[in-house]
């Protein structure tokens, strides 16, 4: 593993100790719930049918209902406190609840044990916050992703040997109870060992007056939510994943019993699947995103969700019935290794979908304000869980849907969200496009883009050797950037919607169209007005012999009207790629002699607006640039 990967995070005290700490917590939740559901369905003499279907939603409702009721409370607690102080804190009331837990399995008391998942999940409301909130303070911006995916990878492997583990304890005969009580506490002590090795965690808003009213304070989150469109619609891009994954993990032991004739093994094997796919699209994230938020990997995950999602009705249509088939002969079925694949590529593009996500979440919202944020986002979420439930219900109960048919109606779905959303935040398509794009033709290395600034106005200057240039600098610059771009290029097909998209700046020569130039210059001068950041290819055109030609006076024009910060970029390797001139007689792109080009992206630090002339930025490209075109 090299020194930037994700994986050297576990080396280090700022994340291990909180990874650990959040990972025991998934785990010792569904250990607990498992338990719980096993004891009431097949342990406890003298319950009905009706008694156990009742008591198996009430348990799901009482978990989720914290977070409707206290997810607020736990944003402003999350902002207001030291983070590992909190974590400490909720490990106890951990340990509390799992003592207690413990009399009501030995005892077999249901009501106990009922009270006791309503308090885990207030737990889990209490740590939601905490977790998403504190990983931007403890990672910088290129860690984020991948921190991320470690989380969401340990999350769903908790999910899944909790799952196991839970069952399998409460099963053993005269000890399950004991096992199960012991486990629990042991693993929620193990939790507060880790809380209490976590760094401290300076508060983001120290003087934050707690308002304790939970309906009044969702509703002041959700409005502040709302004003930032990309944080918004990221918002509910996570909480229709949630809804998406709740149905299939919902009716996942239904699929494995009755449509496919398996065992409890089976369901384990799919529910082994769905879960290590989704840890490994996860960790993937860091890899296709080049550590930094690459929200175009999100459509890409939109995608696969729903090929696969599709795909997994046709491999396996109709129901066989239940057959009690166990792992061994299911694998011996033909159609089996089909529904596995679709499953585990479904469940790895899923990880591609929430993982840029959350990451975007943290890294556009107020850091302030960014806890109660995460609560407004897990807010929403309950409530699209909620309605998954109860969408599903009536679609199996009142529309005769099958189970099948339940799940292909849910991918197909999926596909109009996602058109829904991108059509809202066309960023995401345009980052996914220019994303395939560049990932595909070329092999990418950065160096020096932290002299960018993080905010503020600033003109980034650059050589200009291929028709992509704009696409390759809009991938790996963090912020958002205005592209200035001649006309013609501007208007390529395909391109022309990312270009748009980007909000590119079309210029032309002042003979070919002055009152196009003339507009051009005025918006340049509105955008740097506002803070952002504007790129210029100072050279006029695209170089016809993979020299840097003379910088044109267009760059004093734009500084002699907006002083600000000038950022000398520089393209290595595009010389003979696809799309530069090289060898082209017909001045045009043509089909290269190096597809999947090694190229680099270089920078170095901004010259004042005094001192940035046209001659000293070009001899600075030109350093920069060096002898790799």
């Amino acid at each position: 593993m090299s020194d930037h990967s994700q994986f050297r995070l576990l080396r280090e005290r700022r994340f291990l100790p909180f990874f650990l700490t959040q990972g025991l917590g998934a785990f010792n939740d569904n250990v607990f719930k498992q338990a719980l559901v096993i004891l009431i369905a097949f342990l406890t003499p003298g319950l009905t049918a009706a008694d156990v279907n009742v008591y198996t939603n009430l348990a799901a409702g009482l978990f989720i209902l914290p977070f409707l009721l206290f997810s607020a409370t736990s944003g402003q607690l999350s902002d207001k406190f030291d983070k590992s102080r909190l974590a400490q804190l909720v490990k106890v009331l951990e340990i509390a609840i799992m003592l207690t837990a413990c009399a009501g399995f030995v005892t077999r008391n249901i009501p106990l044990l009922l009270a006791m998942l309503f308090l885990m999940g207030l737990h889990s409301t209490l740590f939601g916050p905490l977790k998403y909130g504190l990983l931007p303070q403890v990672l910088d911006e290129r860690e984020l992703v991948g921190g991320n995916g470690l989380i969401e990878m340990a999350t769903f492997l908790a999910i899944l040997i909790g799952t196991i583990l839970g069952t399998s304890l409460i099963r053993i005969d005269g000890l399950g109870a004991w096992l199960v009580g012991g486990t629990t506490i042991a693993i929620a002590v193990i939790g507060l060992v880790c809380a209490l090795m976590m760094p401290r965690a300076a508060p983001a808003d120290p003087a934050l007056k707690l308002n304790w009213n939970p309906f009044t304070e969702t509703w002041h989150n959700i409005g502040y939510i709302r004003g930032n469109r990309t944080v918004f619609l990221s918002c509910l891009g996570i909480s229709w994943f949630w809804f998406y994954g709740s149905i299939y993990f919902t009716q996942l032991p239904v699929y494995a019993k009755d449509v496919l004739g398996g065992d409890a093994g089976v369901y384990t094997l799919l529910l082994t699947v769905f879960s290590i796919g989704i840890g490994l699209g996860s960790m993937l994230c860091e890899r296709l995103s080049g550590h930094k938020v690459e929200i175009g990997l999100v459509p890409f995950g939109s995608i696969g969700m729903t090929v696969f999602g599709i795909d997994l009705y046709f491999a396996h249509p109709l129901a066989v019935g239940e057959a009690h088939l166990g792992v061994a002969a299911m694998l011996q079925q033909p159609h089996i290794w089909r529904v596995l694949i679709d499953l585990v590529l479904m469940a790895i593009f899923s990880g591609f979908f929430i993982v840029p996500l959350f990451a975007l979440i943290q890294t556009r919202s107020d850091p302030a304000r960014r806890s109660r944020v995460i609560a407004a986002n897990n807010i929403m979420n309950a409530l699209f869980m909620v309605v998954a439930a109860g969408l599903s219900a009536v679609l199996l109960t009142r529309a005769g849907l099958s189970v099948t048919q339940l799940l292909l109606a849910t991918a197909v779905l999926n596909a109009f969200v996602a058109i829904y959303i991108y059509t809202l935040v066309p960023e995401f398509l345009m980052r996914f496009l220019s994303w395939i794009i560049v990932s595909t033709l070329y092999r990418i290395r950065t160096q020096g883009l932290d002299d960018v600034p993080e905010e503020g106005a600033a003109l980034l200057v650059c050589n200009h050797v291929s028709f992509v240039d704009p696409l390759i600098l809009m991938g790996s610059v963090k912020r958002p950037v205005r592209f200035v771009m001649y006309y013609k290029i501007y208007d390529i097909p395909l391109l022309n919607f990312i270009f748009r998209t980007a909000k590119a700046i079309p210029i032309a020569g002042a003979k070919e169209n002055p009152e196009l130039l003339q507009r051009a210059f005025a918006e340049v001068d509105k955008e740097l007005a506002a803070g952002n950041l504007v790129c210029i290819f100072p050279e006029g055109g695209i170089t016809r012999d993979g020299d840097v030609a003379p910088f044109r006076p267009g760059v004093e024009k734009i500084l002699a009207a907006r002083p600000v910060p000038v950022v000398p970029l520089a393209l290595r390797g595009l010389w003979g790629s696809i799309f530069s001139r090289k060898d082209s007689w017909l001045s045009r792109a043509r089909l290269p002699r190096r597809f999947r080009a090694r190229i680099e992206l270089v920078a170095s630090p901004a010259v004042p607006a005094a001192q940035a002339t046209a001659a000293l930025l070009e001899a600075k490209v030109r350093a920069l640039r060096g002898d790799l075109a």
